[in-house]
């Protein structure tokens, strides 16, 4: 076993000592040696339960044999993050995430491991540090929140963010307001729309890493207690099989991922973490790989904020194995990938009903005929830029308007708010990528201001950040290159049309080659806002959106 580094032999003498000081038995040292890499935090909602999540795995994995022992990963709450400096530190810790679990499991020497994450940049960061280490791993989310009710119907954060919105434009009360505040978020787990910690807890399960129903089964269910025991018992059964995470996470993997996102309408975030995890195995992802595969792959899924179902009906109605055997029907998926199951991803569909035709739609009747998510190129975007297609309104589809420019995300909710944005105008958010922010900030404030303020099905809004999978409308994120590099989005000036043609795949800036050069030759890179701490090392080698904000190291630039 790879743990007899520290507890086999007479040089491991010191080491048994300290495993003593633990009050661990020579029993326990006898068993293989599994790290349980718990997020519990008290700050975010979907992690306030993974203590219990935590006590399910070690008991299955002591049931099977093996010595569990905890070890920590943190997470940040995009939502309590959102809308200040806060945001700059959230897409940052996938990267610190996958660092500190790397250094943890080969330090201590695992012969196995359970990720126990959750929410956004936890779930991508632990796969990232899963194919790292590559010692048999198996991970088991917290599971998502129910859905709020507000008068009558289902709610959901993003139900929240425009709430503000709508105050704000005088068309709901403080009284209003209030209501939701208190309903939105009733329970604990990550908030109930295919937002991004749904979004890849869901693509967890197509890559193969989570048992089925890790992605959908509600937090507060004991159903969830019972996946994490099984979770635990089934990494025993890797290590005995030597089952690791690179055979399981492939290209064809990868792959089926992407194809999953595409039907499920998974927030455009996937598009940062995918890539991400795939250079991880050493693939070369391109982002334009999602428009072939969105090209052949139905939408079959409008989960809030697309539309008015949640992760408990994706649950009920068969979850993502539901999802995946629909895709099989058209031949979409590579069927004889390996899965933590021990089967293989064809043998784990098998036979699974789909339950609810109106949650999740056959392949004879998709919501359309192309996936969830597309990548737009052009002039403004030559590297490319993502929008997640499901979720615009058929009128912003195609779109072309006035430029409206603002150099950071405080800037732009400041003029929605105040009544400044007019319908067909194209909100420019910049300076606010991986390096320019940096951090990449989500944009939901200002989405769902444009939302709240009537303005959804009239105002799109580009950005060289990013948005959170609560936003929906003709969002267009990860513009790159970005403009802190110098990225065609730096040179926009107000009032310059722009063209959107999302089912060209299209976004265009309408000025002559010869104008784009002139500007060009004049633009000067800004100051950095951050000279200072981990957020200027990470804007030192971070890499630009449409790579998934990979950090390089500087020696191989």
């Amino acid at each position: 076993m790879r743990s007899d580094t520290v507890t086999k032999g007479m040089q491991q003498a010191p080491h048994r000592s300290l495993f003593n000081a633990l009050g661990m038995t020579q029993e326990e040292l006898d068993r293989p040696l599994i790290g349980v890499v718990c997020s519990y935090n008290e700050i975010v909602p979907g992690h306030m339960n993974l203590d219990k999540i935590c006590d399910a795995v070690k008991m299955g994995v002591a049931m099977a044999g093996g010595t569990p022992i905890m070890v920590p990963a943190i997470a940040v709450c995009d939502g309590i993050a959102m809308g200040h400096i806060g945001m700059k530190y959230s897409l940052v810790t996938r990267d610190l995430i996958a660092d500190s679990t790397e250094a943890l499991a080969m330090a201590h020497q695992f012969d196995g491991l359970v990720m126990i994450p959750n929410c956004d940049k936890n779930v991508p960061g632990l796969l990232m540090a899963a194919a790292r280490v590559n010692i048999p791993t198996v991970f088991v989310s917290g599971g998502p929140m129910l859905a709020g009710h507000v008068k009558g119907e289902k709610r959901s954060l993003s139900s929240m963010f425009e709430a503000v919105g709508s105050y704000a434009a005088g068309s709901m009360t403080e009284e209003d307001v209030c209501e939701f505040e208190n309903k939105v978020c009733p329970t604990c787990g990550s908030c109930s729309g295919m937002y991004t910690a749904n979004s890849m807890n869901c693509l967890t399960e197509a890559l193969g890493m989570g048992l089925p129903g890790n992605g959908t089964i509600p937090a507060v269910y004991s159903a969830r207690l019972q996946l994490a025991k099984h979770a635990g018992m089934q990494v025993m059964e890797m290590v005995k099989n030597n089952i690791r995470p690179k055979d399981i996470m492939t290209e064809k993997a990868v792959l089926n991922a992407l194809t999953v996102d595409m039907a499920l309408g998974c927030s455009t975030n996937s598009m940062l973490h995918l890539p991400a995890i795939a250079h991880e195995i050493g693939m070369d992802f391109e982002i334009d790989f999602a428009n072939g595969i969105s090209e052949k792959t139905p939408n079959l899924c409008h989960l809030a904020p697309a539309g008015p179902t949640y992760m408990e009906d994706l649950n009920e109605a068969g979850g993502v194995c539901a999802v995946m055997n629909e895709l099989n029907k058209l031949g979409l998926l590579h069927t004889d990938c390996m899965t933590v199951t021990g089967k293989t991803v064809g043998e784990n569909i098998a036979n699974v009903e789909n339950r609810d035709p109106e949650v999740i739609r056959p392949v004879e009747n998709p919501y359309s005929k192309t996936g969830g998510l597309a990548v737009l190129k052009g002039n403004l975007a030559p590297d490319g830029s993502v929008v997640k297609r499901s979720a615009v309104v058929e009128e912003m589809l195609v779109h072309e308007g006035p430029a409206r420019v603002f150099d950071c995300e405080e800037d732009a909710i400041e003029a929605i708010k105040g009544g400044k944005i007019n319908p067909r105008d194209v909100v420019v958010i910049r300076y606010e990528g991986p390096k320019g922010g940096p951090g990449m900030r989500e944009m939901l404030n200002p989405t769902s201001a444009i939302a709240g303020m009537g303005l959804g099905s009239s105002v799109a809004l580009i950005t060289d950040g990013r948005f959170s999978g609560a936003s929906r409308g003709a969002s267009i994120g990860h513009v790159s290159p970005e403009a802190a590099v110098g990225g065609p989005i730096a040179l926009v000036e107000e009032g310059d049309l722009i063209k959107i043609n999302i089912p060209e795949l299209k976004l265009e800036l309408d000025i002559s080659d010869e104008e784009m050069a002139v500007r060009k030759a004049k633009w000067q890179p800004r100051k950095p806002k951050v000279t200072t701490g981990y957020l200027a090392r990470y804007a030192s080698m971070v890499t630009s959106g449409n790579r998934g904000a990979i950090l390089e190291i500087p020696m191989n630039k």
